[in-house]
């Protein structure tokens, strides 16, 4: 699995952002998907994951009711919505997939997408 995010940018605090991260090479239908970042000089942190049917969906508390992760099997392609950024949210974004994954246990990781949020 090739796994392509994008979406990223500079936005100012408060502003929104979706990132996605669009798969190819196999379908993602039965992988679980998550959004990880790492800001500098920091290690790389669990965002969210949601299940393969998308009826299962976890949160970092720091991320929890301002991002929304979602799926869209049929375009083989998985979104997270970030709304209310904070400085803090400044990161290189990435996507990865995963069997049995939940915020640990990826298989397959994307090349990040960098967020930047001004404050």
């Amino acid at each position: 699995v090739q796994l392509q995010a994008s979406g990223g940018g500079l936005v100012q605090a408060g502003g929104s952002l979706r990132l996605s991260c669009a798969a190819s090479g196999r379908a993602i239908s039965r992988y679980t998907m998550g959004w990880f970042r790492q800001a500098p000089g920091k290690e790389r942190e669990f965002v969210a994951s949601i299940s393969w049917s998308g009826g299962v969906t976890d949160y970092a508390d720091s991320v929890k009711g301002r991002f929304t992760i979602s799926r869209d099997n049929a375009k083989n392609t998985v979104y997270l919505q970030m709304n209310s950024l904070e400085f803090e949210d400044t990161a290189v974004y990435y996507c990865a997939a995963g069997w049995s994954a939940v915020r640990g246990g990826y298989d397959y990781w994307g090349q990040g997408t960098q967020v930047t949020v001004s404050s």
